[in-house]
């Protein structure tokens, strides 16, 4: 059973007790991806909570160079989930900032408590697949017709390059029945960076543009990824300019209830 609270379930030897970080735009702009990830984690046997006093990661000050207040936010994410057995995070850049940046970015006993709880922090689907060996179960997805066919996976840079997350996701999804069909440069970036693509507009709309190319011509109707920023960035754009795909997160596809419309299109209910 899945609690909010701020108190870790007392431990019992046999189901991991695993505090889930839902992220910012996870809880703001696409809730579905938090509760599929809070499905998954129990269908594999865990057990969820969600630590109600959890806000930001401290990313966005950090790679805008406000380095003191994203070491406040570090503080403050350490001592919610410090005492946590696992953190689970639904994207890369997220789990990355927790795993490496705060280590980097503190000092002293601080710096020993953030290796502490890096230690602990694992993205969703490193921690099915790395962790557990789970296999998402073979339900039939409530997608709409031509939705469930094959998907081409973008790799988010934080997740690829800071975590070494490729395989998993492309696994766990074959696991699924879902065919994958691989971009000819999967590992490039898309284009958002965070601030990058408010910071450098132009830039970024070519590399987004090459990336919806790219899907496009791997006959995928559907682009999937672990981070949601990117996928939004992806969505606007193909929007903007036509794109005929659709945009998912991997948790909402492992999951398979899609009750929802793809990223960027409609409304909910």
């Amino acid at each position: 059973m899945t609690v909010a609270t701020d108190a870790q379930p007392a431990a019992t030897g046999e189901q991991p007790a695993v505090a889930l970080f839902v992220t910012c735009l996870v809880d703001l702009f696409r809730p579905e991806v938090g509760f599929a990830t809070l499905r998954l984690l129990e269908d594999a046997g865990c057990r969820v909570y969600v630590p109600r006093a959890q806000t930001c990661c401290g990313q966005p000050g950090y790679n805008n160079g406000d380095y003191e207040g994203a070491r406040s936010v570090a503080r403050d994410v350490i001592r919610i989930f410090e005492q946590a057995e696992f953190v689970v995070v639904p994207s890369g850049s997220c789990a990355s900032m927790l795993i490496h940046h705060y280590p980097e970015l503190l000092d002293g006993a601080w710096r020993d408590r953030a290796r502490a709880l890096a230690a602990r922090t694992w993205e969703l689907t490193a921690f099915l697949s790395d962790v557990l060996g789970a296999v998402p179960p073979a339900r039939a997805a409530a997608a709409p017709a031509g939705q469930q066919q094959a998907v081409a996976y973008h790799d988010g840079c934080a997740g690829l390059r800071e975590l070494g997350v490729r395989e998993q996701p492309r696994r766990l999804l074959a696991g699924r029945g879902i065919e994958v069909r691989e971009l000819t440069q999967p590992d490039v970036c898309c284009g958002f960076g965070g601030t990058f693509c408010a910071k450098m507009p132009a830039i970024s709309a070519r590399m987004a543009d090459d990336k919806l190319r790219d899907a496009v011509k791997s006959g995928a109707g559907t682009l999937v990824a672990g981070d949601l920023g990117c996928l939004i960035a992806l969505a606007g754009r193909a929007r903007r300019e036509g794109v005929a795909l659709s945009f998912r997160h991997v948790a909402e596809l492992l999951d398979g209830r899609l009750e929802a419309p793809p990223v960027g299109e409609g409304t909910r209910g």
